[in-house]
């Protein structure tokens, strides 16, 4: 039987993803490719398509791993369709489009060692805990023990599909970059699998690509491919300013996640991002909805308002904005960590559309615009990022951090995910956020103000009651 601890540690909020294979072993995900078939009511007994999608990213590790969680799908019953190697976003691409449950074997920006994997159901809609996932976890524990279930009938079959020039070709519709200007960008795939769909994307667009590090490799020779670490970045805005390109994108190891850097080497906030792209949504579908994340800079929802646009704001996750997009027809959502969620991608989130989008935005202005011009209005505050901090009891500081601003008269708080306190007193906003980790002992903390010391101002005061409790 499995140490049901390693469970908990290995299948998380979101996904299944650990060290391979101490965590994560080819055992675990037959496991899991069984149960999933089961939670997602894959077989046609149980009324579900009979087929499951699957991909994997450039890790070593991951032909080993999809080839027993396809074992344990198929000894339920139930077919395999492999697409192979893909992006994240080219999975949830041929989940939706092909209305199946789908697999996909990353551990994104992680390290080398670490293999994981993004379940979805048909259509692309997101297995979390509680959509699925704890009921994978449960499964795998007693089927550990007592063995897979027998099933009555054949078991299903494995078969093979290339579907990037499809994925290719569905992006290339969706944004159109054909009567754009012709643009020079620097792209930095971190030897991740934007290697393997920039070029099918960008290929035949008015373009001139820059590749860096496009060579598919899982040990991550250059650098890790995780690109809100800024020291990731640095070749990226090197080579910007090296070629005098117009901008620079850096996409994280599976690339569902979209950086930016503008033509003077400075990167770009993913909120800016998102205020960029929620205006060209809302141009296409006026008074339309748009999800942002509490995270997300103050600039969004002001920006999305003077567009004509409803913002609405949730909880930081995948899950979270997926749920509140499909609840309230949302066209597009974003979030600070650079995910962009959009309705016509089957609410999943895609960094290949963002970087289209952004592409886009920048070609159909006039001839010598920058990058840097063009979000100037949408990057109207200072940020501070995320600061991580150890502490012994989350718990007590965040009460501290509720007793010390609750009393004062010119703050608002919510605890939507987290302690949230805002004020707007002399006429300056300033916000900031503190958030406990799931898996660690970590306070997460995001402040925002109206200038540089504003914001440094209150971060410092709540570092110091943060700090003063600190592991």
């Amino acid at each position: 039987m499995l140490d049901a601890a390693l469970l908990d540690r290995l299948i998380k909020a979101y996904d299944v993803r650990g060290v391979v294979p101490d965590d994560l072993s080819p055992e675990i995900a037959r496991l899991v490719g069984a149960a999933f078939a089961h939670v997602v009511g894959a077989s046609t007994a149980a009324g579900g398509p009979g087929t499951v999608v699957v991909g994997n990213d450039m890790r070593p590790s991951g032909p080993e791993l999809v080839a027993a969680f396809a074992e344990g799908v198929t000894s339920q019953g139930v077919d395999v369709l492999s697409i192979g190697l893909a992006s994240t976003d080219q999975l949830y691409f041929a989940a939706g489009s092909l209305d199946l449950p789908g697999a996909m074997f990353t551990a994104s920006h992680n390290p080398a060692q670490y293999n994981g994997i993004k379940l979805c159901r048909a259509g692309a809609s997101p297995v979390g805990q509680d959509s699925g996932l704890r009921e994978i976890k449960d499964l795998v524990l007693a089927w550990s023990t007592s063995g897979l279930p027998e099933i009555d009938g054949p078991v299903g079959t494995v078969t093979h599909r290339d579907v990037l020039a499809d994925y290719a070709a569905f992006l290339n519709a969706l944004v159109p970059l054909g009567a754009s200007r012709h643009l020079s960008v620097v792209v930095d795939a971190g030897n991740g699998m934007g290697g393997h769909t920039v070029p099918a994307v960008l290929t035949g667009l008015p373009l001139t690509v820059t590749p860096l590090y496009f060579e598919l490799d899982g040990t991550f020779p250059n650098h890790e491919a995780n690109p809100i670490d800024v020291e990731n970045m640095r070749d990226l805005q090197a080579k910007v300013l090296e070629t005098g390109a117009d901008l620079g994108l850096a996409f994280d190891g599976d690339a569902d996640r979209c950086f930016v850097v503008d033509e003077r080497g400075e990167l770009v906030d993913p909120s800016t991002l998102t205020g960029l792209i929620a205006t060209r949504e809302l141009a296409k579908d006026p008074g339309a909805t748009i999800i942002h994340n509490l995270i997300t800079s103050a600039s969004v929802p002001e920006i999305v308002r003077e567009h004509g646009g409803t913002p609405v704001r949730t909880r930081v996750g995948h899950s979270f904005i997926k749920a509140t997009m499909a609840e309230t027809g949302a066209v597009f959502g974003g979030e600070h960590s650079g995910h962009f969620y959009f309705r016509d991608f089957w609410r999943a989130d895609s960094g290949m559309l963002a970087a289209l989008h952004t592409l886009a935005a920048l070609g159909e202005t006039p001839e010598g615009t920058t990058l840097s011009s063009l979000l100037a209005d949408y990057h109207r505050y200072s940020a501070s990022g995320e600061i991580n901090t150890l502490v012994t009891d989350q718990a007590a500081v965040l009460d501290e951090i509720r007793a010390t601003y609750g009393s004062r008269e010119d703050t608002m708080l919510d605890e939507l995910d987290g302690l949230t306190v805002a004020s707007s007193s002399d006429g300056k906003k300033w916000w900031f956020n503190v958030r406990a980790s799931n898996t660690e002992p970590l306070l997460r903390l995001n402040v925002e103000g109206a200038d540089d010391a504003l914001m440094a101002s209150v971060r410092d005061s709540v570092l110091a009651i943060i700090r003063g409790s600190a592991a």
